[in-house]
């Protein structure tokens, strides 16, 4: 294997480290923002339709959020291949995972198509949807469903082209998506003119349409960069499919527990169900702060990584993690301050007097929530998922025990659901930690270990 060290040694972090991160992460958050904002103007169109629809479009999209969102893998391992690809200054190579990761890609949106429309009805009826909402559901599933292989060329590209640390270009490409899909949804939702008002169903085709006027792009892009290749090894799929194993048990445990948590919150009534559903939407918001110094971090890492230059790879992942640490102690200061706001704002008065608490223990969070995200990041760069899903399976069955002992006959509970959320993002700090310093285990940035798995 060849390394690049004198490519390396001129990568401006080397100069510049602070400029570098906040000239990397900027436009990551600015891409991740996009597409809640244009949830919420999805939201705010369908709404204006009635109960009905706007609860279509509520069990559709959570059904195909979480399907895509579970191929995320395809993404990651794309970026960190690429990454190590262009640490070692091989381009061609880069683009035949490139173009390996696109097919597969393809491969499963085909047949996730294949088995989801036909299905539509059956997953949205196992979503608790009935009647007019089962109905229009399963049409929504199955028009965005037409454009599931332009959401994975999209996920993928965005991979490569941040695994070359370029993130502006899929900073354009989102912004560009999610404009289209906006103007696209008052279109057919609404109709005008010699067009008919199509309600959900517009909704779902602006979706697909957008993803597709996306996805052309970022072929071109890519192709452009990269090249795509025909010289595709099969035999390399493997290798990428055992990546996803790792990736997809790490993501289904952190499902999972995401899933228990907001169970046991419900169970102890609809009060606790609403604080809880805000709390955790803004949990959700606050992570994309610290997951564009993730995303950062795991280019350069694997960029360093990849030359052979572990001492670089090591100051990325120090400088990423103060970065991330700070954001998260900003995070948690914001939140605080904030609480009055949130709850006059978001949550029913009803609920009003369980929030507080609560809200205070997951703004106290930020902090370990930044370090456990970072540190994702960091371990992706060196290709080291084993050990990202070995942490996660300890911390969720930690935290489904912890979640467990909560009684849900009592909303006096509810704080707890939080206590045991701190206790699972801890554990995977905890473990992440260690694994960058001192390096536990087989750890890929330590010297010795690092060398071996690179020459």
């Amino acid at each position: 294997m060849t390394h690049s060290p004198e490519l390396a040694d001129s990568h401006p972090f080397l100069t510049r480290r602070n400029r570098t991160i906040l000239y990397l992460s900027l436009p990551i958050l600015l891409s991740l923002i996009a597409e809640p904002v244009t949830g919420l103007v999805d939201t705010g169109f369908v709404a204006r339709l009635g109960a009905v629809p706007l609860a279509a479009l509520g069990v559709g999209t959570s059904a195909l959020s979480s399907v895509f969102w579970i191929f995320g893998f395809l993404g990651i391992a794309t970026q960190t291949d690429v990454a190590h690809m262009y640490g070692r200054g091989q381009v061609a190579a880069a683009g035949r995972a490139l173009s390996l990761a696109l097919a597969v890609g393809i491969a499963f949106s085909l047949l996730l198509s294949a088995l989801l429309i036909p299905g539509a009805s059956f997953v949205s009826r196992a979503l608790g949807a009935e009647g007019e909402v089962l109905e229009l559901a399963a049409q929504y599933i199955q028009l965005r469903l037409l454009g599931a292989p332009a959401v994975l060329v999209v996920i993928v590209g965005f991979g490569a082209l941040r695994g070359l640390q370029d993130m502006k270009t899929p900073l354009w490409i989102a912004l560009v998506i999610n404009l289209a899909n906006i103007g696209l949804d008052y279109l057919l939702i609404f109709g005008w003119a010699a067009m008919p008002a199509l309600g959900v169903a517009g909704a779902a085709l602006a979706s697909s349409l957008s993803q597709w006027l996306g996805a052309v792009w970022m072929l071109w892009v890519v192709h452009r960069r990269l090249g795509l290749s025909r010289d595709i090894s099969w035999r390399d799929s493997f290798r990428l499919l055992r990546v996803s194993r790792d990736l997809l048990v790490r993501s289904g445990s952190l499902t999972l527990f995401l899933l228990v948590a907001t169970r046991v919150a419900t169970q102890m009534g609809p009060e606790a169900g609403a604080a809880h559903q805000v709390i955790r939407q803004v949990w959700f918001f606050t992570a994309l702060f610290v997951e564009a110094f993730a995303t950062t971090a795991q280019s350069l890492v694997g960029y360093f990584y990849g030359s052979g230059s572990l001492g670089h790879a090591r100051q990325v992942a120090y400088s990423t993690m103060r970065w991330s640490l700070a954001a998260g102690l900003a995070l948690m200061l914001a939140m605080l301050i904030a609480t009055p706001i949130v709850s006059e704002a978001f949550v029913p008065a009803d609920a009003a007097f369980l929030f507080t608490l609560p809200w205070i223990i997951a703004s106290a969070s930020q902090p370990l929530n930044a370090l456990a995200f970072i540190t994702d990041g960091i371990h992706w760069g060196a290709s080291d998922y084993r050990y990202l899903r070995n942490a996660m399976l300890l911390a969720t069955v930690a935290g489904l025990f912890g979640l467990q002992l909560i009684p849900t006959d009592s909303v006096d509970s509810f704080s707890a659901v939080w206590l045991v959320t701190v206790c699972w993002i801890s554990i995977r700090a905890f473990w992440g930690v260690l694994r960058v310093y001192p390096g536990i285990g087989a750890s890929p940035l330590r010297t010795r270990i690092g060398i071996q798995r690179t020459s």
